[in-house]
């Protein structure tokens, strides 16, 4: 009959006489079955404690990085008049962007995290001590983050190049914004096109404006028509479109255009005084403009993979017909002879091939052999130099493809470091998990930028400068692995104290044997 949902199957009996191996085989299915449920309960547990840890750790490293990119945006931003949902736009592009570099630091916390409260609290001893091995009991957590880690893949390849590409577009725009109206005493503010206005005092309360002066560019270029008042005072219309400043007590000077008269130059003005003036003046130009898309729509850290391959396929292309069409101008401008003709170093003499032309002539082929010598290496040059450029170029777009699948692959190496050091270190909670994987962090991320950087001048290729930390951190995560499935003591203060009493007894019985 079938022994629940497990589907074990037994041998029916009579009740007063079954085959002893019938309760053999229920004994074991149901301690297996036991087992299973267990395993499972087990990891369930381990998901949810890594999860919570994860997304705490997750946010608080996406808004540590914003608060970076604030500090530094921030006079760009501030003063422009800029709306409160296209800051938000901004960081939510921004923090697309950060994924990819937050996501390794969350993964690597919350697995020191996690493993560091079940060590503290002997479960993993527990665990352990039922059988249950090291690796099957990060087994749920290996899933898990390989479900992460080819999610960033496809969020790096797919998501990052459009927030790339906002982010870009929308920054752009908010740095090349003009300042919003603000008029500062005894300033000039020229936030507005073709207008100019200072003031000598202004009160805040009332908005009455004194000792206004304008200069308006807008019917001519210069400074040719000028307004001055006693006080004035401003508002703007109710559609925020038009400034409607009011002048009493002033006068305005134009001057209009020169005109020629009997050969006489004349330049005719307009002076007229006024006891009441209204100025309109439009505000379209302090209007938030979004830049076009296309201004960087083709850069590298906008691409896609196959966008990616394609770019780099062109420029190879383009430096293998810049090479060709550099060696074809050799071959036919160029000749490299084999130097058989003896030259007399006295300065009254000449090469034997220059002597039957006049010392003018001579001197003429020379200029022109000189001339020519410095167009053949300034060609070479500049090719030499573009070469170089589109080198640069395809090396930067190899970064971007390699970086696709590098902090993919990195979540994974940080996950096996966090891991097997939590289960060694034996200390949960926050303070001690968070040190150790800042610290790690940091030793990744300088490793990384040092590569990249060295990827970018061409110092070493660009595959070794991006997996370079990778390289390193592998082995030292295979290393904490295999301590920590040997229950190692490598982080535990006694075992260095002992190490240290007995490194002291071997020098004190050498000295002895000295003696």
């Amino acid at each position: 009959m079938p022994f629940g949902k497990w589907g074990f199957t037994f041998q029916h009996c009579p009740p007063h006489n079954p085959p002893p191996h019938a309760y053999f085989n229920l004994h074991n299915s149901v301690i297996f079955a036991v087992r299973i449920s267990e395993v499972n309960k087990i990891s369930i547990l381990l998901i949810r404690s890594f999860l919570g840890p994860f997304i705490v750790s997750f946010l608080v490293s996406i808004f540590i990085f914003e608060l970076q990119f604030v500090w530094l945006y921030l006079d760009d931003m501030m003063g422009k008049g800029i709306e409160f949902w296209v800051i938000m736009q901004l960081l939510a592009y921004f923090s697309a962007r950060l994924v990819s570099m937050a996501l390794p630091m969350a993964i690597l916390m919350a697995s020191v995290m996690t493993m560091g409260n079940l060590a503290e609290h002997y479960e993993l001893a527990s665990l352990k001590s039922a059988g249950i091995s090291l690796l099957r009991i990060l087994r749920p957590l290996i899933v898990v983050v390989s479900l992460m880690s080819i999610g960033a893949f496809f969020f790096a390849n797919n998501v990052w190049p459009i927030a790339n590409l906002k982010f870009r577009t929308l920054l752009y725009s908010i740095t090349k914004q003009r300042p919003a109206l603000n008029l500062i005493e005894h300033q000039f503010y020229t936030g507005i096109d073709d207008i100019a206005i200072r003031v000598g005092n202004k009160n805040e309360e009332t908005g009455e404006l004194t000792d206004v002066l304008i200069y308006d560019h807008r019917t001519q270029r210069g400074n040719k028509t000028v307004i001055r008042a006693e006080k004035g005072s401003m508002k703007q219309t109710d559609d925020e479109r038009y400034l409607m400043l009011t002048l009493y007590n002033g006068y305005s000077y134009d001057e209009q255009k020169e005109t020629v008269k009997a050969s006489e130059r004349i330049f005719p003005s307009i002076s007229n005084s006024f006891s009441e003036q209204i100025l309109r003046i439009d505000l379209s130009s302090l209007e938030f403009q979004k830049a076009d898309e296309e201004l960087f729509a083709h850069a590298y850290e906008m691409m896609t993979i196959n966008q990616l391959d394609a770019t780099v396929d062109t420029i190879d292309q383009k430096i293998i017909n810049r090479q060709d069409e550099a060696q074809r101008y050799v071959l036919k401008n160029i000749a490299l002879l084999r130097d058989s003709v003896p030259i007399k170093l006295e300065a009254e003499s000449s090469a034997p091939f220059l002597l039957g032309f006049a010392n003018t002539q001579q001197s003429r082929i020379f200029d022109v052999a000189q001339k020519l010598a410095r167009q053949h290496q300034d060609f070479l040059k500049s090719t030499l130099d573009e070469v170089v450029t589109k080198n640069n170029f395809k090396r930067r777009h190899l970064i971007e493809w390699h970086r696709k699948f590098f902090f993919a692959v990195a979540s994974l190496v940080l996950f096996f470091i966090g891991a097997p050091l939590g289960a060694i270190i034996r200390k949960g909670g926050i303070a001690m998990p968070a040190l150790v994987a800042f610290i790690l962090f940091i030793v990744y991320y300088v490793i990384m930028v040092i590569g990249e950087k060295m990827a970018k001048i061409g110092t070493i290729d660009v595959w070794l400068g991006m997996w370079l930390s990778t390289f390193v951190l592998f082995p030292v995560g295979v290393f904490l692995t295999w301590k920590a499935m040997n229950d190692s003591s490598i982080m535990d203060k006694e075992f260095y104290g002992k190490l240290i009493k007995k490194l002291k007894a071997r020098f004190v019985k050498s000295d002895v044997a000295k003696a």
